[in-house]
Order: structure tokens, then C-alpha cells, then sequence
């Protein structure tokens, strides 16, 4: 039996808020809901249909090009390819492939301070790094596993202790930066202007598909251009190693 949705339980579903669901309902951008007695109910097909307003306002388009392409899909446009998704089902997208979460969720003080015994003040720089945080005196816990399994990873490829916590540190501050300029980028336009506008659906909807855009793009470009960057970092130890690397590394 196909599941049905109250506005609520939709926006739980779909990870966004009842009024953000109004906006596309007033919009045209969802089909109405079925009413039984006073209560609207939601189906899968508008679930799928939240997703795909997502996946699209991601990539920039805004809620009128949004509409415009949906009321395309309906006319029986072959627009499946273009959205990547499959009309009938529509997933959401697929996540990244994560890295590893560290089997230990907590470690002995003396376990940690021996794995990081080559630096001065191990045990205060995995907290500063955000690695670990104390739980008592003898006690420390995971507080970032995707951070602490890269460590683990490094490491043991040979990466001496202190250059992993002194990467790890740069690395915090750069993606730091990169979200500052990005959300600074949002705050001085879309937010100004909406804070001048007069705050009707229509300008809620551009905002939420400005929000919905800062949220994505600073990683998914960042990510990029470290792809870009790495090849061609690489090119010269693939130029040397390539008659012993497999085709295609």
C-alpha cells in the first residue's frame, strides 16, 4: 500500500519545512493533496516530486524555471536524462560514498597519548584539532569519526603524526573560509534584498531556492576543483610510475 503523508509528516520526509511546502503549493509546483475529510494527504509521487524541486533548485535554477520544467514533464517531455532521475521513482540523491566510520567511539588516555606521542602536547592538539574531546581524566571520545579515520588512514601510509594534525588543521581552516565567503556571498544579497522585500510567497520561494543553493555548491565546487587540482598535481608521478600503474590510473 502506497504511503500517504500529511504537510507534516511530507516535510518531515522530505527534510525541509511546512512552509517552505505551502510556497510550492501555491506556486504550482506540487499537484494538490487528496482530502479525506478536512486533512490533505501527500502520496510518494509528491514525496518524489519534493525531491526533484530540490535536486533542481541546487543547481540554480530558480522556482519559475523550476515550475517551467516540471509542467514540461507533465506534458510527457523526456526530461528523465536531463534531472538524472527516473520518472517513476525519483530517488533521492545518492550520497557520497563515506569514509569509514572509526569502529572506537571511545579511547584510554594513555592509549591516545602514545599514538600521538611524537608531538608535543598530543593529547591537547587531537582536542584543538577536533579529533577527540575528554570525558574525564582518563577518557577521551570520538568526536569527529570521518576526521579521526583519515587520520588513522595517513598515518599509516606513513604520514608522521604531526604533519596529519598540522593537514587536518589547514584543512579546517580553509573549508572554514570557503563557507564564510559563501554564506557572507548569501547574506549580502539574497537576504538583503529579501529583508527590503514585502516577504510574499513568492519572495519566501527565492529565498528558500538561494538557501537551498549556498547549502550545495560550496562543497560540491570546492570538491571540483580539488579533483582538478590533484590530477594535476599527479601528473608528473603517473608520467614517471606509467608502465607499471594499471590503464587508466
Amino acid at each position: 500500500m502506497e504511503s500517504e503523508f500529511t504537510i507534516d509528516e511530507l516535510a518531515r520526509e522530505a527534510g525541509m519545512t511546512v512552509r517552505t511546502l505551502r510556497v510550492y503549493n501555491e506556486r504550482g509546483l506540487l499537484p494538490p493533496p487528496q482530502l479525506k475529510g478536512r486533512t490533505g494527504f501527500y502520496s510518494e509521487e509528491h514525496l518524489n516530486r519534493v525531491r526533484i524541486i530540490s535536486r533542481l533548485l541546487d543547481r540554480g535554477i530558480k522556482l519559475n524555471g523550476v515550475r517551467d520544467l516540471l509542467e514540461a514533464w507533465d506534458r510527457g517531455d523526456d526530461l528523465a536524462a536531463v534531472l538524472g532521475v527516473s520518472a517513476s521513482t525519483a530517488p533521492a540523491p545518492a550520497p557520497a560514498k563515506p569514509v569509514p566510520v572509526a569502529a572506537e567511539t571511545t579511547v584510554a588516555a594513555t592509549e591516545l597519548a602514545e599514538r600521538y606521542s611524537e608531538i608535543p602536547n598530543g593529547l591537547a592538539r587531537v582536542v584543538a584539532t577536533g579529533l577527540y574531546e575528554p570525558l574525564d581524566a582518563t577518557t577521551y571520545r570520538v568526536k569527529d569519526p570521518h576526521l579521526v579515520d583519515i587520520a588513522a588512514q595517513l598515518m599509516s601510509a606513513g604520514v608522521p603524526p604531526t604533519r596529519v594534525l598540522d593537514e587536518i588543521e589547514r584543512l579546517r581552516d580553509d573549508c572554514d573560509h570557503i563557507a564564510r565567503q559563501f554564506v557572507d556571498m548569501f547574506e549580502r544579497t539574497a537576504v538583503r534584498d529579501f529583508r527590503r522585500s514585502d516577504r510574499k510567497s513568492q519572495d519566501v520561494a527565492e529565498l528558500v531556492g538561494h538557501l537551498s543553493m549556498t547549502r550545495s555548491m560550496p562543497g560540491r565546487v570546492a570538491g571540483d576543483l580539488i579533483g582538478q587540482y590533484v590530477a594535476r598535481y599527479l601528473e608528473h608521478i603517473t608520467r614517471e610510475l606509467g608502465d607499471i600503474l594499471p590503464d587508466g590510473m
